[in-house]
């Protein structure tokens, strides 16, 4: 009787734990393209109404060329933009929704960059310095431009014409001492812009941003979830979800409004042919056509600020930079 009823205790243990241990369903991560040979480490991303690809190619020495590297919808190479007015330390990119623009954050020379599609050719559209670290771009209902600057703890807002500019926030949540080494990074507003939602790489957080719904000023931020290792780029789905890199975990967390983890999609499958299988280092995400784009940075950490972390010396094993992509739904 006892071995019965132990018996009967270790399934009913079984039964209520399967569900958990299944919490996490990974998705499929697939490889959308592969850089040209002797690429730069891929960094922004961003999609135009064609359904074209645009990656930024990031030196974090920022010398050299600067380059942006174009894809068809289906992971084709188009071209390779050669920018110039421009450093090769490229972060963030996107387009302008009401104007179509393109804009780079170039970190190097500390300006946000317009760049012509076809050609390569770049203005400065608005410039901040390059002690700000400007990072990633967002934009809101009226035109305006916003760009994190990871070094300075702050967002800087322009206008859908660019010059002059304003801090538009800074706060020591948007700041770091943590690894790696960058403080504010992905923004995106939610759905109604009631706030604007900022990733915190070296805090390993996202912080919210209330915005006043009639003078667009900020309010005070405050953390709205923590624990995400290394976050990065960040975007908000149309349910007001929050998908971010977690770029030394190597997955896209997901978080409910609520700031509770609903989804961790992906993993690093290991270097193959000098290549990442699945997620390495994912740095920023792109959502068009049903599916979420994502920048394997790749980056080999102890050649930037001299500290290792677990995937450096994987890292080192990339010789062909890729572009991964899951599917725009919840597993």
């Amino acid at each position: 009787m006892p071995v019965l009823r132990l018996a009967l205790v270790l399934f009913a243990s079984l039964i209520v734990w399967l569900p958990n241990a299944a919490a996490w369903d990974r998705g499929s991560v697939e490889r959308f393209a592969t850089l040209p040979p002797g690429a730069l480490n891929p960094e922004g991303i961003a999609v135009d109404r064609n359904g074209d690809v645009y990656v930024t190619g990031f030196n974090p020495l920022g010398t050299g060329p600067a380059q942006i590297y174009v894809f068809d919808k289906f992971g084709q190479p188009k071209r390779v933009l050669d920018v110039t007015n421009a450093s090769s330390a490229l972060l963030g990119i996107a387009f302008h929704p009401r104007t179509g623009t393109m804009l780079v954050a170039d970190l190097g020379a500390g300006n946000i960059v317009e760049v012509n599609r076809q050609t390569g050719a770049g203005r400065v559209f608005t410039a901040i310095g390059a002690s700000a670290g400007l990072n990633a771009l967002a934009f809101d209902a009226a035109g305006n431009v916003y760009v994190s600057g990871s070094f300075s703890g702050a967002i800087y807002r322009t206008d859908q014409n660019g010059g002059a500019n304003v801090v538009w926030v800074q706060s020591t949540l948007l700041t770091t001492t943590g690894f790696p080494p960058f403080g504010a990074n992905g923004i995106d507003f939610n759905r109604d812009e009631s706030a604007l939602f900022v990733a915190n790489t070296g805090n390993d957080t996202v912080v919210r941003v209330p915005k006043d719904p009639v003078t667009g000023t900020a309010g005070t931020p405050t953390v709205f979830t923590n624990s995400i290792n290394g976050a990065d780029g960040l975007l908000l789905d149309d349910n007001d979800n929050v998908w971010v890199c977690a770029n030394q975990a190597d997955e896209i967390v997901v978080t409910d409004p609520g700031g509770k983890a609903i989804a961790k999609i992906g993993d690093f499958n290991g270097v193959s042919g000098g290549s990442p299988e699945g997620l390495l280092f994912p740095a920023s995400l792109a959502r068009a056509g049903g599916y979420v784009y994502i920048t394997n940075l790749s980056l080999d950490l102890r050649n930037v600020v001299g500290q290792q972390s677990v995937d450096s010396q994987w890292a080192a094993q990339v010789t062909r930079q890729t572009i991964s992509r899951i599917r725009a739904v919840l597993p």
